[in-house]
């Protein structure tokens, strides 16, 4: 599941325009109009729970399994792009408030956001005067330069968006790890606080891909021997609100505030907590007791609760009370591999996409309430170019599957007997844990046996799902995934899992490895400066339908989710932009049984 625009480009400017609609009366602090809300059912989906700016004690979140690392540069799930704002500051970012609002982007540790000149190939930023690291030296526009170069060795970072190396114009470059006496000439700095990039093409939404966590600021001086590379996320220099006192990899992770940093570095962030902890490898059901008992504040992995704890929430007046429900801008699928065989084939795919068994994907999500309806699309309903009527295997009018037509597939394939192939799966993932045995039963009605292997989360893409040559030698064919738009438009969503371009040896998330003229046009089309929303939303809805019509994708569902949230948390909201609450602003009440530590 991985994630994350520009503003004033006019393939943007619808989109930007209902964002400002959907403000309305949200300050820049983070607080709705009438002061917030009180704590009731899904009052965290359109405005702020326990508004508050109390200093003070230990806001606590649980991890359900391990991140891919810690390390802003070698990172790409949804919550750790979330959470790593506590520490680390982008040049640009999203506002920080409920709901739709939360999409509109601004600046971060640049003074607004980039301009484009040079027929859009190059974007300038300035870097606010003043701000400091955590060990109290300067940022300056070279240690965002740094922080972008060091992305570029994928055999240390392997791990995030590619968007640097197909955007800019030195894509060979091999990062400063490899070569240290080497220069991304793409990128320049005319003066300590003004970075420029220098694009191959004209992209307008070059905003949107520097609000990714590639631009936080790293020290060359401090990414080097045994604590460089891909030991750097042990320790990393903070440019945000808080900073790392320790860390114990893949255990547990305490932050406490930077003396260094100031509001001004980052008016979307705020320095409530004494401390933060992040504690890792927690049973699911453990995270969800834990907090309906208060021992907890946050499930830092915000993909709602499991069944257990559904059931009793929403059963309990006091304890429902504390939870939002709603559509979490997420969409759970599962990758149809175009090179292990006989997935290679088209009619096996759809095969796959006809025998499936959607009501039982559903339920195996959370149900049809806190799961989410069945998909039948790679957009979400809520995207330009999003089609309700696409459902080319029935997804909604036959949830049980068409065994007929699923077998009329298999023959074309030349598999009329069915086919072994492997799926792989998060084992830390309770509710894909289902998806898989749910899918295996459903196959295995037409004579496709799923041979599953299980994977943690945590080295999910690094080493196994998103490493081709691992999928291909273990002929990983069907793979589980999960999405939110790396910004909110058909863009941020399609390119990185259907691009050819976005193929990688490893942290590869074109899983399916779709390598499609058509669509690798038409996602370059839709970013043209000409190009109109109306055409734009075009060329998404075309992308959408071929890869229904090639099998690319079988969707499962457009998620939500059931999250919980400790009552005596402040400042808690859902954030569209990041498809969960907003970690950045949190803090815990006067009265917090976590004040004391946990």
């Amino acid at each position: 599941m991985r994630r994350l625009r520009s503003v004033s480009v006019a393939a943007s400017a619808l989109a930007i325009g209902l964002v400002l609609a959907a403000c309305g009366n949200i300050g820049s602090g983070g607080s709705s109009g009438s002061g917030g809300s009180n704590e009731t059912y899904n009052a965290g989906a359109t405005s702020v729970v326990n508004p508050s700016s109390h200093k003070g004690g230990t806001l606590t979140f649980a991890l359900k399994n391990t991140p891919d690392s810690l390390d802003p540069g070698n990172m790409y799930y949804a919550w750790e792009i979330d959470f790593v704002r506590l520490y680390g500051t982008t040049l640009t970012t999203y506002k920080s408030c409920p709901g739709a609002c939360s999409n509109k982007l601004v600046p971060g540790i640049a003074t607004g956001l980039g301009t484009s000149s040079d027929n859009g190939l190059t974007w300038t930023y300035h870097i606010k005067k003043g701000l400091k690291f955590s060990d109290g030296e300067p940022i300056t526009a070279a240690d965002v330069k740094y922080a972008v170069e060091r992305t570029y060795d994928r055999s240390v970072l392997p791990t995030g968006p590619t968007y640097f190396q197909s955007l800019l114009q030195d894509s060979s470059y091999p990062g400063p790890y490899k070569d240290p006496h080497g220069n991304l000439s793409s990128v320049t700095t005319p003066n300590p606080y003004e970075i420029q990039f220098h694009l191959a093409k004209p992209f307008p939404d070059f905003n949107y891909v520097v609000a990714l966590p590639q631009t936080v600021p790293v020290p060359p001086d401090k990414d080097k021997g045994s604590t460089g590379g891909a030991n750097y996320q042990k320790d990393p220099v903070s440019s945000g609100p808080y900073e790392f006192q320790s860390y114990q990899v893949n255990s547990k992770l305490t932050l406490v505030p930077n003396p260094h940093w100031t509001p001004n570095e980052d008016p979307q962030a705020k320095q409530l907590a004494s401390k933060i902890e992040l504690t890792m490898n927690v049973n699911a059901n453990d995270i969800d007791n834990r907090l309906m008992a208060g021992d907890l504040d946050i499930d830092a992995y915000g993909a709602g609760v499991q069944a257990a704890a559904r059931a009793k929430i929403l059963s309990s007046p006091s304890l429902k009370n504390n939870a939002d429900d709603g559509f979490a801008n997420r969409l759970w699928y599962i990758y149809l591999n175009t090179k292990v065989s006989p997935m290679n084939n088209v009619h096996c795919r759809q095969a796959v996409e006809y025998a499936a068994n959607k009501k039982d994907l559903q339920t195996a999500q959370g149900g049809p309430v806190a799961g989410g309806p069945i998909a039948s699309t790679v957009l979400l309903p809520n995207e330009a170019g999003y089609d309700k009527n696409l459902d080319l295997y029935q997804a909604k009018s036959d949830p049980g599957g068409n065994i007929t037509k699923a077998k009329q597939e298999l023959a074309a394939c030349g598999q009329s007997s069915g086919f072994h192939v492997g799926a792989a799966y998060r084992t830390d993932n309770p509710e894909e844990v289902s998806a898989a045995t749910a899918l295996k039963a459903s196959l295995a009605r037409v004579g496709i046996t799923l041979d599953l292997h299980g994977y943690p989360t945590g080295s999910y893409y690094t080493n196994f799902a998103g490493v081709p040559n691992y999928v291909h030698q273990h002929d990983l064919g069907i793979d589980f995934g999960g999405w939110v738009p790396d910004w909110p438009d058909g863009y941020g969503m399609l390119d990185d899992i259907l691009n050819g371009n976005a193929i990688a040896s490893a942290g590869n998330t074109n899983v399916s490895e779709v390598n499609n003229p058509e669509i690798n046009n038409l996602l370059q089309d839709s970013t043209s400066q000409t190009s109109t929303p109306a055409q734009r939303a075009s060329d998404y809805a075309k992308v959408d339908q071929i890869t229904m019509q090639q099998a690319y994708i079988l969707p499962e569902v457009y998620s939500h989710e059931l999250d919980y949230r400790n009552p005596d948390v402040t400042n808690v909201y859902s954030d569209q932009a990041y498809g969960m609450y907003n970690y950045a602003v949190m803090g815990v009440s006067n009265s917090s049984s976590s004040s004391s530590g946990s």
